[in-house]
């Protein structure tokens, strides 16, 4: 079984600021760093420090080297990775002085990802290998499908949440791993009960997983429900968070683990990546976590 992470790939600008920026505002940055990121990005050295290899699919610009540097010393594979004359995909993140964030995209190059291209790096993949997806790229509702119709596991994360999102054929995902917020904005509820009932009635199929900050996660499918807490943790940035809980969750299917085991280990690498700073930079190793544990 492989995993193959068709994902975006960012140049991430952080900015450290007191509050973050109201309408009309101007307030100074008290730091300033530069760091390689992307859901993607993130995700795929999340899975390859929990000790798994995994197959990064992607556009970066002429400026994106950097990228493909940091995902090769990561241990994931970059043969499927492409080159185009654009800008490379960035972002800009404030991270306020209680260590959340909020964060403006541009995506460059990870809008250049085409139909032929996708074929192309599918051809390589068979029945039963995780196709891992972000809404962070083009052409999803393609990879969506071509992906179901040649039988991958696919896990979702529908982040940036946008119109396509709300209206989708999700049928096909066999993992939804989202946040309260998109839980809210796909669903129109906001108690986290009520967004499993709807999104398990809408695809009974489905394995949910739900993550809820501070209070932890909850996953349920059609098998029932399982619960979470969060590791304590000094908070600095929560920036890659969710990406490593993503990346971490993948690899634990890909062992074998069952939902109880993979929620314990994501959650636990997850409260480790908060310590630090910056995004991909701040991602454990599996050792580390398993100290952690």
């Amino acid at each position: 079984m492989r995993i193959l992470n068709f994902g975006s790939l960012n140049i991430d600008k952080v900015y450290k600021v007191p509050h973050f920026v109201r309408p009309g505002e101007t307030i100074s940055s008290s730091g300033y760093q530069c760091f390689p990121g992307g859901k993607g990005l993130n995700q795929s050295i999340a899975a390859a420090r929990a000790g798994h290899r995994v197959c990064h699919a992607g556009s970066i610009g002429a400026d994106g080297g950097l990228l493909e540097e940091v995902l090769s010393a990561g241990g994931v594979d970059t043969r499927y990775l492409r080159k185009t004359e654009g800008i490379t995909g960035h972002a800009l993140i404030q991270v306020s002085a209680a260590g959340e964030n909020c964060i403006i995209l541009f995506p460059g190059s990870n809008h250049e990802n085409d139909r032929a291209y996708i074929d192309e790096v599918l051809s390589d993949f068979e029945r039963g290998d995780i196709l891992m997806l972000q809404n962070e790229i083009s052409n999803l509702d393609y990879l969506l499908q071509r992906g179901r119709e040649k039988g991958m596991r696919i896990m979702l994360n529908p982040s940036p949440m946008d119109d396509f999102l709300r209206t989708a054929d999700l049928s096909g995902v066999t993992w939804l791993m989202l946040n309260e917020t998109e839980g809210k904005e796909m669903t129109g509820e906001e108690e986290p009960g009520r967004i499993l009932d709807r999104l398990l009635g809408r695809y009974p199929d489905m394995q949910v997983i739900l993550t809820l900050g501070g209070d932890g996660a909850v996953y349920r499918s059609r098998d029932g429900e399982i619960s979470q807490p969060c590791y304590p943790t000094r908070v600095v940035d929560t920036t890659a968070a969710g990406d490593t809980f993503t990346g971490y969750f993948a690899a634990a299917m890909v062992e074998g683990k069952s939902a109880q085991e993979a929620l314990r280990l994501a959650a636990c690498a997850a409260a480790v990546t908060v310590s630090g700073e910056g995004a991909s930079v701040s991602i454990p190793e599996r050792r580390v976590v398993e100290e952690r544990m």
